[in-house]
């Protein structure tokens, strides 16, 4: 064999091997299987289990209905830790006695319920208002379903027929008939600094570690109209 005629058998040889590995390299590239997975789902990223709009729904506790709760959007999470229900579009509350009679109105900008401590969460422009004349307001409050009572460790204000408080941290019963706020100031009737029974007005303005403890303020008793209905 000449030697052009080696050469000629040598470079065909070789391509002859490249065209085998290069199929070889093709059907095992395309033999393996590649999963394509998202990545791991964290746990504040976990969805809503259910989701309602424009709820207008009643409460009960121990079998006896306390609430109506109204919202433009109610979710339930039961993956996050701990689980809880979000209403993130704001809630608005009505409170009611043994006799189904409305004893305040609670409303939040935002609010959680976290269902297995019963603890409920309001936050941005809390508001209540109860059936005996009192106001309270703050950006923040704690309703304790265990203890029941409400708290708040922000700026709150109590406003009553009787007096007004403001301080840094507030606690009273679900009823507001008794409560305490403490770091406080405001404006009382005299006789509540002093126990004299002046018509004049004192105002008091506390050390932090000093505190209010309010007496319930009982709403006048209705008269009944002929027509039927109270004033």
């Amino acid at each position: 064999m000449s030697g052009a005629n080696k050469w000629s058998f040598r470079v065909g040889k070789l391509l002859s091997l490249s065209f085998v590995i290069y199929h070889l390299s093709f059907s095992l590239a395309c033999s393996e299987a590649h999963e394509h997975t998202a990545p791991a789902v964290l746990p504040e990223d976990s969805a809503s289990v259910m989701t309602s709009y424009g709820v207008n729904t009643l409460i009960s506790d121990s079998g006896v209905i306390k609430y109506r709760i109204v919202t433009e959007r109610w979710d339930v999470n039961n993956q996050r830790q701990p689980s809880r229900w979000e209403f993130m579009k704001g809630i608005f509350f009505e409170q009611f006695d043994e006799q189904f009679h409305v004893q305040a109105y609670i409303q939040a900008d935002t609010a959680w319920y976290f269902d297995q401590q019963r603890l409920w969460k309001l936050r941005g422009r809390v508001y209540i208002r109860n059936m005996n004349g009192l106001r309270y307001n703050s950006e923040e409050l704690y309703w304790d379903g265990v203890k029941h009572e409400f708290y708040s460790t922000v700026y709150s204000r109590v406003v009553t027929p009787e007096r007004t408080m403001e301080g840094t941290y507030f606690r009273s019963d679900e009823q507001m008939n008794n409560y305490m706020v403490t770091n406080s100031k405001g404006s009382f009737q005299a006789e509540d600094v002093t126990g004299d029974s002046g018509e004049d007005e004192a105002t008091y303005d506390n050390n932090p570690d000093d505190s209010i403890a309010a007496e319930p303020y009982k709403r006048p008793a209705q008269t009944r109209h002929p027509t039927g209905r109270y004033y």
